[in-house]
């Protein structure tokens, strides 16, 4: 069953997405600032000798320091991703509430006009 795209936007509670917004990118923005400060593992000593004059232990740990150090450069880009989606986001909500008091000024607009339309029409059908 297919849901129109109209029936989804009204299912959305825009005022709340509209007053959260800024809550949502300062919080990716503190997210960021948190993993930015975060200093990535370096490293050690075991990852430098050769593979064969290690021992099982030093080679496991060099293993685990690689995969957190990776895991790290992946957090960070996450971090910085969200930080983009959420200033995007917020950007995206301020042009849309822009829109929508176009849209009313605009239909205020057509509304008197349509209004003074009809007086004009029903005055000279009067006549």
């Amino acid at each position: 069953m297919a849901i129109s795209w109209l029936t989804v936007l009204q299912a959305v509670p825009w005022s709340d997405v509209i007053r959260n917004a800024p809550k949502v990118a300062e919080g990716a923005s503190k997210l960021w600032d948190t993993v930015g400060r975060k200093v990535s593992p370096r490293a050690s000593p075991a990852q430098t000798t050769a593979q064969g004059t290690a021992s099982p232990l030093e080679t496991r740990v060099a293993t685990l320091e690689a995969t957190v150090a990776d895991l790290h450069a992946q957090m960070m880009a996450s971090s910085q991703l969200i930080k983009e989606l959420a200033e995007q986001n917020t950007q995206l909500i301020r042009r849309a509430e822009i829109n929508r008091v176009r849209t009313l000024w605009l239909a205020g607009v057509v509304a008197v006009l349509g209004a003074a339309l009809a007086m004009l029409l029903f005055s000279s059908v009067g006549r």
